[in-house]
């Protein structure tokens, strides 16, 4: 259980947390079909949703050190007027058909997202080291909200400018990006501390050379990597196979209700079994997903997979969050989390722009079949460090 003192700045980051997942879950559940409309090029339909993690990526940088210079709240203020913007953009872009303005929207839309990125690690901050798991994996359980009413806000906004579809849920978008600003303001966040603010600590090379964090990074880069490859897909090869958009936006729904719904209890389930065995655990989910798309075409067959990878992109990606906060002084704090983050998003850009083009050279199998390798490697790497670290303590005891 949390100290009473967590409880109201952890709810109002879990809150924060759960608009901009929705925020994000509408957009995804969109962005592929708006790509497809306005893009010149078929193969160019998840071209938007590539650039939206691209700014994410060229932004996260930037946000963390932002923070470190004026604090959680003025970032996340910052962060939510760029939604704002970027959501009055999507709203033009669609209705003057225009994709370049679009693209230039999602850009904004992962700006806004880079920023909001921190809200875990802002739980993290203000908790001891034996609350920070729960804290963490409390603050993502935030979308299930955005599982809830994502898809939901992207069905009904979809005619919401008819004739032209879409263009409502960015309206959608930058409404619930005003009411963060709002929020974020009731939020406890302390002023950056001199250590925190202070340069220093280990370089990124040095850094590097630690084998653990190397895998929690990777652990996250996997897990949303993995996750993106085929969830960025899914409403198209659905709308192929003949199903209709709302069985696709029903689809997400409950994809992003697995991602985030075992945050409730990923945090107990970390200090009980430890991070490496929850990180196992979600590549093994990962690889059924593979296994259950692979079985039929059918939306059970769509909607089983969709939650079995939100079950494992939690694990994964929980487990490795809170595994690289273990691993930094409080002097490398912006350093590390700025460069897990980047190096995340730069996976999930890579994924974005690469799922368009296999889906539509390969197919959906092979987008599938895609995320088997990674997903191995890293549960590879997890059980054989797991072996290494027992064998160590086994000597250490044994002398």
């Amino acid at each position: 259980m949390l100290p009473r003192a967590m409880i109201r700045t952890v709810g109002v980051l879990a809150a924060c947390q759960a608009l901009a997942m929705t925020c994000s879950a509408l957009v995804i559940a969109v962005t592929a079909l708006v790509g497809q409309t306005l893009a010149p090029d078929r193969g160019l339909a998840t071209l938007p949703l590539a650039l939206q993690f691209l700014g994410l990526m060229a932004t996260t940088t930037p946000a963390s050190y932002f923070m470190k210079r004026f604090g959680r709240r003025a970032g996340f203020t910052l962060g939510a007027a760029i939604g704002v913007v970027a959501g009055l953009l999507g709203m033009q872009a669609i209705l003057v058909d225009s994709f370049n303005l679009y693209c230039l929207a999602t850009v904004l839309t992962g700006a806004f997202l880079a920023h909001a990125m921190y809200y875990r690690f802002a739980a993290a901050d203000n908790a001891a080291d034996e609350h920070r798991s729960r804290a963490i994996s409390l603050v993502m359980a935030g979308g299930v909200l955005a599982a809830i009413m994502g898809p939901q806000l992207a069905n009904w906004s979809k005619d919401l400018f008819a004739p032209i579809d879409f263009a409502g849920g960015y309206l959608v978008v930058a409404v619930l990006c005003g009411v963060q600003v709002v929020l974020v303001q009731f939020a406890r966040l302390p002023k950056p501390r001199p250590a925190e603010r202070a340069l220093g600590g280990r370089r990124l090379g040095a850094l590097l050379r630690h084998p653990s964090l190397v895998l929690a990074i990777a652990c996250g880069m996997v897990a949303y990597g993995a996750m993106n490859l085929i969830m960025s897909v899914t409403p198209p090869a659905m709308l192929d196979c003949g199903h209709s958009f709302g069985s696709a936006a029903f689809v997400i729904q409950w994809h992003v209700f697995a991602m985030y719904a075992p945050a409730f209890f990923t945090g107990h389930l970390i200090q009980r079994f430890g991070v490496r065995a929850i990180v196992a655990t979600g590549a093994l989910f990962m690889l059924a997903c593979v296994a259950a798309n692979l079985s039929g075409q059918e939306i059970v067959q769509f909607a089983g997979a969709l939650v079995l990878l939100g079950v494992g992109w939690n694990f994964m990606f929980v487990g490795g969050t809170t595994w690289v906060t273990q691993l930094h002084a409080e002097g490398e704090k912006a350093k590390v989390q700025a460069l897990n983050d980047v190096l995340v998003f730069a996976t999930v850009a890579v994924t974005s722009l690469g799922s368009g083009w296999i889906f539509d050279r390969l197919g959906w199998a092979a987008v599938n079949v895609a995320i088997v390798v990674p997903v191995v490697l890293v549960l590879l790497a997890v059980v054989m460090l797991a072996r290494s670290t027992d064998a160590e303590e086994e000597r250490a005891a044994a002398e």
